[in-house]
């Protein structure tokens, strides 16, 4: 991903190798898919389900620790488990990458990840039929077309944020 105009060398952040990205999205993916499943055999939300049940209901935790992975990704990406897996495995039987990729797009998507996510953890928690498992499966999709295919959505989403100036490209969202 080529950097974004009107920066100095100075101003942008090193880049990353965009493999890794894709190998945590491989991960992450497959949590994801594992958090939905159980969040579809969990226990069915109505007036009934205790609060209790949904914080023990397997969909959810899984979920949840995906979601402290999305923050982890975010907030300290050079210890977040994937990438270090990556740089201390993979990363050396490689080649070198052809190109570096801009490493704000991929950190950008984490921070989406994690507010899918959230929003469908809280929306089950307060009792929401179908919160769980349909947040579980956005990010699912999201996660599975990064990690098969290159295409990530959250990177996309950033780059189409930076264009209509909702994002500094130094710093973050405007207002913010």
């Amino acid at each position: 991903m080529s950097h974004l105009h009107g920066e100095t060398a100075e101003q942008r952040p090193r880049g990353i190798d965009p493999r890794a990205p894709r190998f945590a999205a491989w991960i992450t993916a497959v949590l994801l898919l594992v958090g939905t499943f159980f969040a579809l055999l969990g226990p069915a939300v109505s007036a009934e389900t205790t609060f209790t049940a949904r914080l023990a209901d397997p969909g959810f935790i899984v979920l949840i620790v995906v979601d402290a992975l999305f923050v982890w990704g975010f907030a300290f990406p050079q210890t977040a488990p994937w990438g270090v897996l990556y740089r201390k495995l993979i990363r050396p039987r490689l080649s070198a990458p052809d190109e570096l990729e801009d490493p704000r797009p991929p950190r950008f998507a984490q921070v989406v990840g994690f507010v899918v996510v959230t929003i469908g953890v809280a929306l089950y928690l307060v009792g929401v039929p179908w919160a769980l498992p349909i947040a579980g499966a956005a990010a699912f999709i999201a996660a599975f077309l990064n990690a098969a295919f290159g295409l990530c959505l959250g990177c996309q989403l950033y780059l189409a944020f930076t264009r209509i100036g909702l994002i500094r490209p130094r710093g973050g969202l405007i207002g913010v």
